[in-house]
């Protein structure tokens, strides 16, 4: 008999309806750190349905799971990186997200071109990061999550998510001094 099913009927639902719960509440935080790790939007929705389908796979482990937002990113950082890892998808060339579309009929075209290019400097500078670096920063920056959240996730010690993150915001703002 497996683990679930020795689990009452009762106990079972409310560790799904916590994953779900979870899920709906970070979903936004999870795309937006695997859109940064993967490169482009198609890819980042594609690693966030994989991140719920491998959630759901182990939803048995959920009770005894202290940091459930940890967990679900730790989930999302490794199919993120799976995904980076394999080469043609890294060539792919994503289309412009709806949001970005919905916001140039709204805001004027140099408010617009400025922003993009800002946006453009900050992602190609995030990308110029060392991947363990860029990790840290994006969980922390689109992640929100705690420094012992991202050690935990990351399964790294607390000292080296310090490490990574000053040596990461200390590259982006030389980098982007740089460009202006």
């Amino acid at each position: 008999m497996t683990e679930v099913a020795r689990q009452p009927k009762a106990h079972r639902d409310t560790d799904c309806g916590k994953l779900e719960n979870a899920f709906a509440q970070y979903q936004g935080e999870l795309l937006g750190t695997l859109y940064y790790l993967v490169g482009n939007i198609e890819d980042a929705r594609d690693a966030l349905q994989d991140t719920f389908v491998k959630c759901w796979r182990h939803k048995d482990q959920v009770a005894g799971v202290e940091n459930l937002k940890a967990w679900i990113f730790r989930i999302a950082l490794n199919t993120g990186r799976d995904l980076r890892q394999t080469a043609w998808r890294r060539k792919r060339q994503g289309l412009p997200d709806d949001e970005s579309i919905v916001e140039s009929m709204a805001a004027g075209p140099m408010a617009i071109a400025a922003r993009n290019e800002q946006l453009g400097r900050l992602s190609e500078a995030i990308r110029g990061l060392r991947g363990e670096e860029q990790e840290v920063f994006l969980l922390r920056q689109n992640g929100q999550l705690k420094y012992e959240e991202i050690a935990e996730a990351a399964g790294i010690p607390l000292g080296t998510v310090k490490t990574r993150m000053r040596l990461a915001l200390t590259k982006l703002r030389e980098a982007l001094a740089e460009e202006e």
